[in-house]
């Protein structure tokens, strides 16, 4: 009975770790460079780093972010497109990798570039509209119009760059009470409260915290015990950590920067990521850098530099860790691939695996289960 019962438990675990060794990859692309259907989906072995197409969106406009909503029935997307912006919403059948348009709506705010849903809302970023808005979801799926937005005023020192507002994430906290708010043109980052089921006042301002003046924060991330954030500021390679509390308070703590020692060339940090045990920090820097910067998270969440890697392509705009913390995956904007790296999980470091996804300007990514 007991050898029964060992290889029941054997066999149990075999087909777990086998159920979890392949997820889908979201690929959400530019579609005004070269060809591209849009949105890309495929399915990714954890195991061996190897992958396959399984389906593409249709017609779908520059979807340069993804958000997939929790219960992995729809993915909502960002179509940055100008003046002519727009926000979509996607049926998705993880199955077969299958994504069913639903409907668009205005975003009300030139180039969003970063959205996220819970069950209630969808609520987007507006790089040049400067703005933040929200959309309610109905209960197929797909959004109304828009039923708040937030229009941020004001202008940062690089004239180039902050000439007004522009609002560049979203984040919910990670008790979902506050969603937080990063402006490249004004130093600042926004801390609201969230009421999901308000009508059309679901965010309220609770305040705003002034990181260092020029340095145009960009994409933060929490560190898995919610008590600090890590931010990455675009125009000078700033990398932030803040102090966070329940109550929705944040304070500057450290600061550093992702530059090497005597890099002279242009700067463009994009994508903050912390792996799934918490135990690591990973940035990217485009323009000339191209490159990954590792840091391992201290207990007392300090931040200590591991490595910086080339990421082997051009306008690393973002980057995924899948699920299981084996490989990470480098989209270029430029360079038109995915560049496959695996994880050492233990010291954080990243080797060329040397596998690549070809496509069309890949610029979110996003892992989500089958």
């Amino acid at each position: 009975m007991k050898r029964i019962y060992l290889f029941l438990f054997s066999a149990l675990s075999l087909t777990t770790v086998k159920a979890q060794s392949k997820f889908n990859l979201l690929v959400g692309t530019y579609t005004n460079t070269c060809q591209s259907n849009g949105i890309y989906v495929y399915e990714f072995d954890v195991a061996k780093g190897d992958f396959k197409l399984k389906n593409s969106s249709e017609n779908v406009i520059s979807p340069s972010y993804l958000s997939v909503s929790n219960d992995n029935k729809f993915v909502y997307a960002v179509n940055e497109n100008g003046t002519q912006s727009a926000v979509s919403a996607f049926g998705y059948d993880s199955a077969s990798g299958k994504l069913k348009f639903l409907n668009t709506n205005p975003s009300l705010g030139a180039d969003p570039c970063h959205l996220i849903n819970d069950y209630k809302n969808v609520i987007v970023a507006n790089y040049s509209g400067g703005s933040i808005v929200v959309y309610t979801k109905k209960p197929d799926g797909s959004i109304t119009a828009v039923q708040q937005i937030i229009q941020h005023e004001g202008k940062g020192p690089n004239a180039a760059r902050q000439e007004k507002a522009h609002v560049h994430m979203v984040a919910f906290s990670p008790d979902r009470k506050f969603v937080l708010s990063n402006d490249l043109g004004l130093d600042k980052i926004f801390i609201y409260k969230y009421n999901p089921a308000s009508k059309n006042e679901m965010l309220t301002l609770k305040g705003s915290v002034d990181v260092k003046a020029g340095s145009g924060p960009r994409h933060l991330t929490f560190s898995k015990d919610g008590k600090f954030v890590y931010l990455v500021q675009e125009l000078d390679g700033t990398l932030t950590t803040l102090s966070y509390d329940k109550a929705g308070s944040l304070k500057v703590v450290a600061e550093t920067s992702i530059l090497p020692k005597g890099f002279t060339g242009g700067t463009g940090a994009a994508a903050i990521k912390i792996s799934p045990d918490g135990n690591f920090l990973y940035v990217s820097d485009r323009v000339d850098a191209n490159s990954i910067s590792v840091y391992k998270i201290l207990k007392t969440g300090a931040l200590q530099l591991v490595e910086q890697q080339s990421t082997l392509g051009k306008g690393p705009r973002d980057f995924a860790i899948d699920p299981t913390g084996n490989y990470l995956l480098v989209g270029h904007q430029y360079t038109n691939d995915i560049v496959i790296f695996k994880r050492d999980k233990t010291t954080g470091k990243i080797t060329d695996t040397g596998k690549r996804i070809e496509l069309c300007s890949p610029v979110g990514l996003v892992f989500t289960k089958i």
